[in-house]
């Protein structure tokens, strides 16, 4: 399966010169951990950073940094890991561990923004495949208890 099919594709955007204070207030807004730092180029979207929740904890809260100065740029995660539309779900979570890292932007064969993969994602995805699964051993199970009878 590809990640096209799981990812998120409501995604959280700023620019690079938008203040972290403007990041934060979209976390919130949107009820979610990160956004996504996009340069537009010929008209694409493309990721070139990425900002947590926890980057500003460590960044701009616990130094007491001014809120208002600094600049998404300024703290932003440049070295993004991307995975293109049409990998496969293994093979991202493989690529995930590898990087060691929780959310990765997906895009499409132009590098332009298409959704993003998270941790969570991969993990409803794979409890749903578990349940699925001891159902099946469930249904095995009464089917022979019936046909012993």
């Amino acid at each position: 399966m590809p990640i096209s099919e799981i990812c998120s594709r409501d995604v959280i955007i700023v620019r690079r010169d938008d203040n972290v204070l403007e990041a934060a207030k979209l976390m919130r807004q949107h009820h979610v951990g990160n956004v996504l730092v996009v340069e537009e180029r010929n008209g694409i979207r493309i990721p070139v950073g990425i900002i947590t929740d926890r980057d500003l904890v460590v960044e701009v809260m616990a130094p007491e940094l001014d809120h208002l100065v600094i600049t998404v740029g300024d703290i932003m995660v440049s070295e993004l890991a991307t995975v293109k539309e049409s990998t496969g779900v293994f093979e991202a979570i493989q690529y995930m561990r590898g990087k060691g890292v929780r959310r990765l932007p997906v895009v499409n064969e132009n590098g332009g923004l298409v959704g993003i993969l998270t941790l969570d994602d991969l993990l409803e995805l794979l409890s749903e495949e578990l349940f699925e699964l001891a159902k099946l051993v469930r249904y095995e199970q009464k089917k022979e208890a019936v046909s012993r009878c």
